[in-house]
């Protein structure tokens, strides 16, 4: 297939895929090594790019798609205007955060972080598509250990686990976890008491 025809399929099947096509699966339609594929995506990128289109060639969960150019997020977004029963509860945003960062991970431990049962939590993120059960645990009983599935990255524009930010960027310092902890002794009168003993 000629240079600018294999572009032009390729750029052809992007526009009408709903989830990100990974390069081997490109590789297969057109009857191309994957080695060409891989190089005619870059240059598709890189082309959108540097005309300054309205949308990108992103990698996405170990594919390739075609999507809105981020800096035009505010304008999808008010165009799309996604109903309310699509967004996820603070609960649920919780759990998830914590499959993330955890996985694999069980419910039990799960409701062990947060403090809450999960189970409900859990149920709508599987039938949403962005966690599965990806083993079980060993011991009495088995439980089901819950990951991330290729729709969570999706969702989140990455293209694997490795591009979450870290954690300790959304955790306190030790300097204000010993404020906090001040702040508590003090409004619990711990303080005081702590003064008296040593008196």
């Amino acid at each position: 297939m000629e240079h600018d025809e294999l572009n032009r399929t390729l750029e052809a099947i992007l526009l009408v895929a709903v989830e990100p096509l990974p390069p081997r699966l490109l590789a297969e339609l057109v009857e191309e090594p994957v080695e060409r594929v891989e190089d005619a995506l870059a240059e598709l990128a890189q082309s959108y790019e540097r005309d300054h289109r309205g949308f990108v060639l992103a990698r996405i969960a170990g594919g390739a798609r075609l999507q809105t150019h981020p800096d035009l997020a505010p304008y999808v977004e008010r165009f799309a205007n996604r109903e309310v029963s699509h967004r996820l509860s603070t609960a649920a945003l919780e759990t998830l955060a914590i499959v993330a960062y955890r996985q694999p991970v069980s419910r039990g431990q799960i409701s062990s972080l947060r403090g809450v049962n999960v189970d409900g939590v859990t149920r709508l993120l599987e039938q949403r598509g962005y966690i599965e059960v990806v083993g079980h645990a060993e011991g009495p009983g088995q439980a089901a250990l819950f990951g991330t599935t290729d729709l969570f990255l999706e969702r989140l524009g990455l293209d694997s686990l490795d591009q979450l930010p870290p954690a300790a960027g959304f955790l306190p310092g030790p300097e204000v976890a010993g404020d906090l902890e001040r702040d508590l002794q003090s409004a619990l009168g711990l303080g005081l008491e702590a003064g008296a003993d040593d008196a």
